[in-house]
């Protein structure tokens, strides 16, 4: 098998589970709508619906998010269960998603207004050849990615965290992951290690994007932290951030 197959059979297999994990798919009222607020501020300011291309949508988190704000979103992943979940949960609200079965690297042709990603560049065996192809589809657009602190950058006490999370998720919460990445796999990915921020920067600039600069999302991290019970309290979550670049 190709690593393109590996990563699509992988997700495929966490379809049925991904969105029981709060952090794949927050449902509180209060998370949903700082996440609203950060889109807002992030995407460019204009009172006519966006086109957005979501790469990697997966179960439809930040489509759907998207979808509420009026947008009009072309959701691309390699997972065809992921894209069916997502397609069920555009279908319950009836929000009209235009729905692409494709690899990062072959996203439709635009043009569009906006290309947002989520925790995507990490699994892709060229993310510099994606994020120029992103950039061909937007030529006078914008580049959203949201990203968290999770690799190499985290440091010692973030990492003792993260493992912390991860045993009191699995003991407490149904899993939303049926297995860790083959290590063969993340092998061949050049950000399979974890990006830092200044790598996705790099990645970035050296794709043609123009003016990248970083936002920590705070509000969001707030949002997240109100609804966690003791002792995850204690543990705090993941530090969030995006990168944005073009107009």
């Amino acid at each position: 098998m190709t690593t393109r197959d590996e990563i699509r059979d992988y997700w495929d297999a966490d379809a049925a589970t991904y969105d029981r994990s709060p952090g794949h798919h927050p449902s509180s009222g209060l998370q949903r709508s700082a996440w609203r607020g950060a889109l807002s501020r992030l995407l460019p300011a204009t009172q006519q619906p966006l086109r957005v291309l979501d790469v990697g949508a997966g179960t439809g988190f930040l489509t759907m998010l998207l979808g509420e704000l009026g947008h009009h979103v072309t959701a691309v992943d390699l997972s065809p269960l992921m894209l069916a979940a997502l397609q069920r949960k555009a279908d319950a609200v009836h929000c009209p998603v235009t729905v692409v079965e494709a690899d990062a690297a072959h996203v439709p042709a635009g043009p569009f207004d906006v290309v947002v990603s989520r925790h995507l560049l990490w699994l892709l065996p060229d993310p510099v050849a994606a994020l120029r192809g992103w950039a061909a589809a937007a030529p006078t657009g914008r580049l959203v990615l949201v990203e968290s602190v999770w690799g190499p950058s985290a440091g010692a006490g973030e990492k003792l965290r993260r493992a912390g999370r991860q045993r009191l998720h699995r003991v407490r919460r149904p899993p939303d992951h049926h297995a860790e990445l083959d290590t063969a796999v993340r092998a061949q990915l050049p950000l399979g290690h974890g990006p830092e921020p200044a790598e996705i920067l790099e990645a970035v600039q050296a794709a043609g994007w123009t003016a990248p600069r970083q936002h920590r999302l705070a509000d969001i991290e707030w949002a997240m932290r109100q609804d966690l019970r003791w002792p995850e309290l204690l543990l705090g979550v993941a530090p969030r951030f995006a990168v944005v670049a073009g107009r």
